[in-house]
């Protein structure tokens, strides 16, 4: 028997998560059965997308049940093996985070359709980078720039939240391709990273909260593509500076997220009409097909030091509800991290 520490949904949040949603229990986790293996999580990762599923509403993914353990991206190392398939040392990336230690049959869970577990080979890259730049995050910004927005020869993109996990990486492929960059983030430390990186205009929300006008002033020809992380103001600002035919590939929109009372849209979606724009939504798990060429083209990028990321980590697993409050704080700078290791 091995102890284990995990981190409950207490309570569904209501507005802004706060500590009382979150509970930490002990387990102890059995030697693994037939056809199981044993991990200890090294990392795990926190994500916005996480708040929806505290909400008990129908989504593209079932909610969170009260009094279990949550569930989220991680990347843990084989401690028992009773699968042929992985053996001890092995370093495997799974959705069993908010735990130190778990058994799963690798196989009855590929059957059920309830996701991997997945080995890596980290190609000499910390493992938690496939949490972030080369994991999940990567990906979200790969397939939204290329894919969803179909990047063209000279286009101006314009990135909200662009010092995130995602929109740090959406900022630095936009560049490779040659094209001008907008980005949007909040406070000195993250506009200084964004210029760091090379993003040709940045908007510090924070000091200068009006982003329509700053957006304008940034962008006096118009956007042709918006990758969208925030929503609100940052979505009108979008509507109001696009060209006609700019495309916007919709990710998340974490303004919203926390939000009690009734939402309302940006007044001047109409614009969306005159200007022949196209807004398209995306959940990246639909567009795994493209999995194998971002790992190509990330390592490539990466080997070739044209990537640049940042991470906050929080350390032991009872800070993970820190971690995930500070998100919506905008109290990260790049990817969030809970180490476990």
């Amino acid at each position: 028997m091995v102890t284990s520490r995990e981190i409950r949904l207490k309570s569904r949040p209501v507005g802004a998560p706060v500590h009382d949603n979150f509970e930490l229990a002990t387990v102890e986790v059995a030697a693994p059965g037939d056809g199981e293996i044993q991990v200890r999580n090294l990392w795990m990762s926190v994500d916005p997308y996480m708040r929806g599923r505290m909400t008990d509403r129908k989504s593209y993914v079932p909610p969170f049940e009260l009094g279990k353990a949550l569930q989220g991206g991680a990347i843990g190392e084989v401690t028992a093996s009773n699968d042929p398939d992985f053996k001890p040392g092995d370093i495997v990336s799974t959705m069993f985070g908010w735990r130190e230690v778990f058994n799963v049959s690798p196989k009855a869970l590929a059957a059920g359709g309830m996701g991997g577990v997945t080995r890596i080979d980290t190609h000499g890259l910390p493992p938690q980078t496939f949490l972030g730049v080369a994991g999940m995050p990567g990906l979200t910004a790969y397939v939204g720039l290329l894919r969803i927005a179909a990047l063209k020869d000279g286009d101006v993109v314009f990135v909200s939240a662009a010092a995130g996990a995602v929109g740090s990486v959406v900022c630095q492929i936009a560049k490779l391709k040659g094209h001008t960059v907008i980005g949007s983030a909040g406070g000195p430390e993250k506009v200084a990273f964004l210029k760091s990186i090379g993003v040709d205009h940045v908007i510090d929300y924070k000091a200068t909260p009006d982003v329509v006008a700053e957006l304008e002033k940034a962008a006096p020809k118009g956007i042709d593509v918006y990758f969208e992380n925030v929503g609100g103001v940052h979505l009108e600002a979008a509507l109001n500076s696009a060209r006609p035919f700019a495309r916007f590939a919709l990710c998340g929109m974490i303004s919203q997220y926390n939000e009690t009372g009734k939402l309302t849209g940006p007044s001047n979606i109409i614009q969306a009409v005159g200007k022949s724009l196209r807004l398209e939504g995306f959940i990246v798990s639909n567009h795994y097909d493209l999995a194998p060429q971002f790992l190509k083209d990330m390592a490539g990028w990466i080997g070739a030091g044209q990537i640049r990321w940042n991470e906050t980590v929080e350390d032991g697993v009872e800070r993970a509800p820190d971690a995930f409050i500070k998100l919506f704080k905008g109290e990260n700078l790049g990817k969030m991290l809970v180490k476990l290791g």
